[in-house]
């Protein structure tokens, strides 16, 4: 709110300084902590002082200075490798020959009042006339910084409004890349939009799907969470908890460390600063909290600052994204050799009038430090901040017409949109090898390294290198990771594990648990006829329908397939009975054949008693091709040979049937009725009802005639092989007519049963015609319930018994008669009057 404020303060005042046409020197101006002149001169925004004291704004008089502490050796070594590339550029004859560049740095201290004020200080110069006329024209052709994203947004609203164009080094929020609001704004360093997803890539990569998210309070940290967080939604990563703290909210930051410790997530994504990180490892240290894998983030995961023997024991083992490590070719020589007469001109005779005459008190934070310069080529951000400072040079070289050795035109007015549209078209590569361009958004390619805090066994710390993530390349070549060089959290060569829930295994499929992440999920077994083969599927995925799951359901098995077949008891058993049944027809046969000219064979046409006998012996055999694999040529044929036969057989009996009852009333005096019925028209008949069935099978095979058909209805783990028989009304056609003659024939034995005969054959037609309508009218039902190759196994049945029935019921006495009875076996017999007596 006090910056918000000061910035609305100070609009006001340069808004309202506009309208005049003399300018006036409000407030003191910030001096810059370094500077040196030059024909052009290039901004430094840095926090060399990682701590301020703010002063007191009651408003009452006017605010003291703001106090800085604690060196922030970080953008210190960056503040001098932007002095460094200055002077090279400055000995360079083939970049901006004979034009000298100059800098201004200033020292925020990590302040955004300070960020403010040193802003406005770049953009107004230090030598500031009173009463000159404002001709709009600011002394500073870029600005380099800042370091933090926040601070770096602030500095580029700032300066948006008059072109003035910013090269960040390190400041990756995604927010910089709007154009609109940052119309100036460049960086050498990626948006965070790679990072963010980056850092998805290793958590899914590693199979981690149950993290934790602590980020810091500022647009670095809530931007680049954001990316994190939305992509790893994507990558079906789930987030226990996210949280967020800033550096100034001690009290925000005990709730995040205690959240960490109540947590089942055993990775921990830091989204963190490099100042907010240092306050979370310090309080890590102090609790003692080990045992979580932390994922870090360019801006503090290779800082060796934060690497000590109570920090390593929490994060030792730590992964994250870094940047390429470049060592800058003599950067080391300068700053041991030449920094320290250029940074502290206190070191210097007070004559030199190109460094500001400053007490030797100012410096004295920074004389206590020792070795310095050790850690010089690991630093990853000094190519950009080198990057930086050459991509504003080959715009001025652009803008000022230079020519090698020939000097540039120094009288040229360069306004600060020009550098900002010169920056846009720079293309051009650094000593180290670096290509350097930007982007639509104003920045650079993402590369980054995938570092892994070791310990040595000298018990020295380092960043190894286990992968990379290059945004330039394909994506299916853009992210690398090589696990068997990482050391896991505790120093342990096993990666720890953090999930909600247990992997589901191969047979069972994650259902989620209500209300919680999608990460958190019970395993449920797959139902009958249906699979999973991978671990953690998500749905099972249903058999084919001629196969079945497993007892594990983690494949699909082929399905057994059943028919009544010959191999079986039950289809030995029928076909026993039907070869059994055939044999006795065809002793039968033999012994009417074998006394064909006996009185009782001759009774009733011996001719339909053999041709019946035939039409028999058909029914046995056609109850065998019910049995076996069903195939076209077994379905058609059963079902029409079935009713084709037992027809005839019925025709046969119907047949006698007549015969009886014309036989009795050709006895009757005058009657001459058996003319009428003789032998041929006997065969017509036969021939006639056999006919009319032998019409409706043809009809039936011409319409829809039976075919195989696999009944996946009344077992679901089996297949039952069985004929369809196609046409229904030509199914019940069929049998339908079957009953039909053989009611009728039910019907005339049953009037014929008490004719005065010895042998009366109806008496035995009637008790075979009722056995064989019992038994069809029993099958309707069984049919129509019994499952599978039972349904075959009861029409067998049915065909069988009513056969026997017949054959029992019509033959058997008169063979009885013939082989034990001989003496019964005569004409003189036969025509012997009998009384009636009740069937």
């Amino acid at each position: 709110m006090i910056l918000f404020l000061y910035t609305l303060l100070l609009f006001h005042h340069l808004y309202r300084e506009a309208e005049s046409t003399l300018c006036r020197m409000m407030g003191d101006p910030k001096n810059p902590l370094l500077s040196k002149d030059g024909d052009v001169t290039i901004g430094g925004i840095f926090a060399i002082h990682s701590k301020e004291t703010l002063p007191s704004f009651e408003f009452k008089q006017k605010p003291q200075p703001l106090s800085c502490s604690s060196v922030n050796l970080r953008d210190f070594r960056l503040a001098q490798i932007m002095i460094f590339a200055i002077e090279e550029i400055n000995r360079s004859e083939s970049l901006l020959p004979n034009v000298s560049v100059g800098y201004r740095i200033y020292d925020t201290c990590g302040s955004r009042l300070s960020s403010m004020s040193a802003t406005m200080g770049l953009m107004n110069g230090p030598d500031f006339v009173v009463g000159e006329t404002c001709n709009g024209q600011s002394s500073i052709h870029g600005i380099i910084g800042e370091t933090e994203s926040s601070a770096t947004v602030i500095l580029s609203r700032t300066t948006g409004p008059f072109k003035i164009p910013v090269i960040s080094h390190s400041a990756s929020c995604e927010c910089l890349s709007n154009r609109k609001d940052h119309p100036s704004f460049f960086r050498t360093i990626a948006s965070d939009y790679h990072q963010g997803r980056a850092l998805a890539y290793i958590v899914k990569h590693l199979k981690w799907t149950w993290v934790g998210a602590v980020n810091s309070d500022n647009d670095y940290g809530n931007y680049g969470m954001a990316i994190f967080l939305n992509t790893a939604q994507k990558e079906g990563i789930c987030v226990e908890y996210s949280v967020k703290f800033y550096r100034t909210e001690p009290e925000k930051l005990k709730k995040v460390v205690h959240t960490i410790t109540k947590s089942t997530a055993k990775v921990i994504v830091a989204f963190v600063s490099f100042l907010e990180m240092g306050l979370l490892i310090e309080q890590l240290s102090i609790q003692n909290i080990t045992g979580f894998q932390i994922i870090g983030v360019e801006g503090w995961i290779t800082s060796k600052n934060y690497i000590t023997p109570n920090s390593f024991g929490s994060l030792g083992g730590s992964l994250g994204l870094a940047l390429r490590k470049i060592n800058i070719e003599g950067f080391s020589d300068y700053v041991t050799k030449a920094f320290w007469d250029t940074a502290f001109p206190c070191s210097q005779k007070q004559g030199n009038s190109s460094q500001y005459a400053l007490s030797c008190s100012r410096y004295q934070d920074l004389l206590v430090l020792k070795n310095y310069n050790e850690d010089v080529p690991d630093h990853r951000y000094s190519s950009h901040v080198y990057k930086a400072v050459y991509a504003v040079a080959h715009s001025l070289h652009s803008l000022l017409k230079c020519k090698e050795q020939e000097g540039c035109e120094k009288s040229l007015t360069i306004q600060p949109q020009q550098v900002v549209e010169a920056l846009k078209k720079v293309n051009f590569t650094v000593k180290f090898g670096d290509h350097v361009w930007f982007d639509s958004t104003g920045g650079a390619v993402a590369h980054y390294e995938v570092v892994n805090w070791q310990q040595d066994s000298d018990g020295s710390f380092q960043f190894k290198p286990v992968g990379y993530f290059d945004a330039s390349l394909p994506p299916d070549q853009s992210f690398m990771l090589n696990t068997k060089n990482i050391i896991w959290a505790g120093g342990q060569l096993e990666k720890p594990r953090s999930v909600c829930s247990e992997s589901c295994p191969p047979g069972t499929r994650k259902a989620a648990q209500k209300g919680r992440p999608v990460c958190c999920y019970d395993c449920i077994p797959c139902a009958e006829g249906e699979i999973s083969n991978e671990t953690d599927s998500v749905t099972c995925l249903r058999c084919h329908q001629d196969f079945w799951s497993n007892l594990q359901n983690d494949g699909c098995v082929k399905k057994e397939t059943e028919f009544l077949s010959y191999e079986e008891i039950m289809g030995i058993l029928l076909t026993t009975i039907s070869v059994v049944g055939t044999f006795i027809t065809m002793i039968i046969a033999v012994i009417f054949f074998r006394y064909k000219n006996t009185p009782i064979v001759k009774a009733n046409n011996s001719e339909l008693s053999f041709l019946l006998l035939f039409s028999l012996m058909l029914c046995f055999l056609c109850s065998l091709t019910f049995i076996g694999r069903p195939t076209e040529w077994s379905c058609m044929l059963r079902h029409t040979a079935f009713g084709i036969t037992f027809v005839l057989c019925i025709s046969c009996v119907l047949g006698k049937t007549i015969v009886v009852l014309m036989a009795f009333r050709a006895t009757l005096p005058g009657s001459n009725v058996m003319k009428w019925f003789g032998p041929p028209q006997q065969r017509l008949s036969v021939f006639a009802f056999t006919l009319i069935q032998v019409l409706i099978c043809v009809l039936w095979l011409t319409i829809s005639p039976p075919f195989p058909f696999k009944n996946l209805k009344y077992f679901k783990e089996k297949i039952i092989l069985e004929c369809n028989v196609g046409s229904i009304v030509g199914f019940w056609a069929v049998l339908g007519y079957i009953g039909l003659l053989a009611i009728l024939c039910f019907f005339l034995a049953f009037l014929a049963r008490k004719l005065p005969d010895n042998f009366n054959e109806a008496k035995f037609i009637t008790f075979s015609m009722l056995i064989f309508c019992a038994v069809w009218i029993a099958f309707i039902p069984a049919y129509v319930s019994s499952p599978g190759k039972f349904t075959v196994a009861v029409e067998i049945f049915a065909i069988l018994a009513s056969t026997y029935g017949m054959l029992f019921c019509i033959f058997i006495p008169k063979c009885y008669i013939i082989l034990f009875k001989p003496d019964k076996n005569s004409k003189k017999h036969l025509m012997s009057k009998v009384p009636q007596r009740a069937l």
